[in-house]
């Protein structure tokens, strides 16, 4: 091992948590530069959630909820639970465009902490949801929905749905790293969303369902995100639906993030 591979190694152990944030952080301002100078890269969380919210409350609304509005109440957390699952897509596309690049090899070369390009792609994205969640919410209120709790409730759904979203973004990050190509990621990726999302509490009631189906999507991390946003925002008991979710963030951060990270010091 050469002296300047064993003085990176101890740099980079002698580091401690706050220079690991603060690592993160100049990376996560990386991602913010890299997103404003491509717009287009937004699309999936601005105009696919109008059209998605326009879609389901015109065509499904009086099918499903007997009014647009009524479904209203029900969908805009269903749609919110959807689209940050299928944003999350971006950031293994990303990963793996960068690792293919050779730019994890230049940040390899730098004294940072070996979690920091991770952590710091995972936190870039938190823009990117805080945008989903104003322009679902906004395109709800002009069909007529509304928030009918107190603000402190609603803000404890929008964060609560952010730190879901930033723990998912683990598991894409996972296949970002280990796929070959940017187009064996998206397609891995959303083959195993598609039934998470679908196969949920989004768009009908899960009573509906056969009981086998209903046993499967009521025990779906989604759901249990779905179902703590509509008692937050609308009324309801949410104890129990966000002490799941936030028991579910903690999954996927036990169990992605160290074969994430595995796999970065693998490859870079």
């Amino acid at each position: 091992m050469s002296t300047a591979s064993v003085t990176h190694d101890v740099e980079v152990i002698q580091q401690g948590p706050f220079d690991m944030f603060r690592h993160s952080w100049v990376l996560a301002k990386r991602s913010l530069v890299k997103t404003w100078r491509t717009p287009e890269g937004l699309i999936d969380v601005t105009l696919s959630p109008i059209m998605f919210t326009l879609l389901f409350t015109f065509i499904f609304g009086g099918a499903i909820a007997g009014s647009t509005a009524d479904y209203l109440v029900f969908l805009i957390p269903g749609l919110i639970g959807q689209n940050i699952a299928f944003a999350s897509v971006g950031i293994g596309i990303q990963l793996n465009s960068d690792m293919s690049k050779g730019i994890f090899d230049r940040f390899r070369a730098l004294p940072i902490s070996r979690v920091a390009p991770l952590l710091g792609a995972a936190l870039g994205d938190v823009v990117r949801y805080v945008l989903l969640i104003g322009i679902m919410v906004g395109t709800g209120y002009a069909l007529g929905y509304r928030v009918t709790t107190d603000p402190l409730s609603f803000l404890a759904g929008c964060l609560l749905a952010i730190l879901f979203a930033l723990c998912l973004a683990w598991a894409p990050m996972l296949v970002g790293l280990i796929a070959r190509s940017e187009r064996a990621v998206q397609g891995i990726v959303f083959m195993t969303l598609f039934p998470l999302t679908f196969a949920s509490n989004a768009f009908v009631p899960t009573e509906t369902m056969p009981d086998w189906l209903a046993a499967f999507a009521n025990a779906n991390p989604l759901s249990h995100l779905i179902e703590a946003l509509r008692m937050l925002w609308s009324g309801g008991d949410w104890h129990a639906p966000v002490g799941w979710t936030l028991l579910w963030c903690a999954v996927f951060v036990i169990i992605f993030a160290p074969l994430a990270i595995r796999a970065y010091n693998r490859k870079a």
